[in-house]
């Protein structure tokens, strides 16, 4: 099996990451693997916005729930990831969630690459709108204009996760 495929089959969601500095280097090389992500008529709209600002990340994690019915505020906290990417685009487009969501997989294939563990969090695509979450998504540079589609919640992992056979039906129509 080639390094592509088994990279895309050892990608885990990690809900555990320890408290340890991502470098800045592998910071811009997974973004820019997110970079490369297919768009629509390669419009690339989109935004990847890295941040490391633990002061902003508490301001989101804070504000999220605040938004929502059924979070814990107490827990919520993106897994204790200190280093976040958000992929956002124009609110205007219609097409932005499926852009951004291309962007994100390619953001966990390269995270998982280096050694670092990765989590989707959606609920900014509910609460961008929100007062203060939308004050600390301007705070984090993301557009006015913009929704945020995705947070990838990025850190090394507290311990790997072993391999779980997927069920998901695969189906040929021959």
């Amino acid at each position: 099996m080639n390094a592509v495929i088994e990279n895309i089959l050892a990608r885990r969601s990690y809900r555990a990451l320890a408290d340890k500095k991502i470098e800045k280097a592998d910071l811009e090389l997974i973004a820019k693997a997110g970079q490369y992500a297919p768009s629509a008529m390669n419009r690339q709209t989109f935004q990847i916005t890295v941040v490391t600002n633990e002061e902003v990340i508490k301001k989101l994690y804070t504000a999220i729930p605040k938004y929502m019915e059924g979070i814990d505020a107490s827990k919520y906290n993106f897994y204790g990831s200190k280093h976040l990417m958000i992929v956002s685009d124009l609110a205007s487009s219609e097409i932005g969630q499926m852009d951004c969501a291309c962007v994100a997989e390619n953001i966990f294939l390269a995270a998982e690459s280096l050694g670092i563990g990765s989590v989707w969090v959606n609920q900014l695509r509910n609460t961008s709108d929100g007062e203060e979450v939308r004050a600390a998504m301007t705070e984090a540079g993301i557009p006015a204009d913009h929704r945020a589609w995705v947070i990838c919640a990025l850190g090394y992992p507290v311990e790997k996760i072993t391999h779980k056979e997927k069920t998901a039906k695969i189906h040929f129509c021959e």
